[in-house]
């Protein structure tokens, strides 16, 4: 397998400081970088993508959970917090663990390994790649072809597909139906919003131009997606 990838992001010197003595102590660790708030975890990320971030919660201008939120397709998460009442929201974003802190070697080891079975099991069972998915809708098993989506609009527990002259409606949340999108085609633009890259015609102040229709984009995730769209 190879070595986990990860950056370390906490606003308090100590605490970084510890963990990064943690991680230098464990072999499958890669630590590509330490930021101090979650601007710089930002800056670097687009100028180095990793497979994991130790992140902190509490931090000034943005917290850890309103990052993961405002990210496309955030790496995987360890938070790392003084607050324990943030589990729950750390655990609906699917976060990978949540060490509560002062953290101890012990317990910082047992999330590492947790990482590398995860990271080890998805080198071992790489997805398929197909150039469509099934959706169930009207009733019935619908094929969408993944390059005939326009953009993805989220509504609440059902998630609209936009296509070529029609509209198709299933149960599934943008989250999951997100990630199994292929990489590197789609950008979630907004909470409830994801577009086909090659498919905007236009972008004007918040808003994309998909064949005479409107996709807004978040001021928390304007700068993330133009980084991905202007090259």
């Amino acid at each position: 397998m190879n070595n986990i990838t990860c950056i370390i992001t906490d606003d308090e010197p100590f605490a970084r400081k510890g963990l990064q003595g943690y991680v230098e102590k464990i072999s499958f660790l890669d630590l590509k970088g330490v930021c101090e708030d979650a601007l710089q975890l930002s800056d670097m990320l687009q100028q180095q993508p990793v497979d994991l971030l130790f992140l902190d919660i509490q931090m000034p201008h943005i917290t850890g959970i309103d990052f993961i939120k405002a990210l496309a397709r955030p790496p995987k998460v360890i938070f790392t917090t003084a607050y324990e009442q943030y589990a729950l929201q750390g655990f609906e974003l699917d976060v990978m663990d949540y060490l509560l802190k002062p953290i101890s070697y012990d317990r910082f080891l047992k999330a590492a390994w947790k990482a590398r079975d995860y990271f080890a099991l998805r080198e071992s069972n790489p997805a398929t790649t197909t150039p469509y998915i099934f959706i169930k809708a009207n009733g019935k098993l619908e094929k969408v072809n993944f390059d005939e989506i326009l953009f993805i609009e989220g509504m609440e527990n059902y998630v609209a597909i936009h296509l070529p002259g029609k509209k198709l409606i299933t149960h599934s949340t943008i989250k999951s139906l997100f990630e199994k999108l292929p990489q590197g085609q789609f950008l979630q633009t907004h909470k409830s919003f994801i577009v086909a890259i090659n498919k905007v015609e236009s972008i004007e102040g918040n808003m994309m131009h998909i064949q005479k229709q409107q996709v807004p984009i978040s001021k928390y995730m304007r700068e993330a997606v133009l980084g991905q769209i202007i090259k």
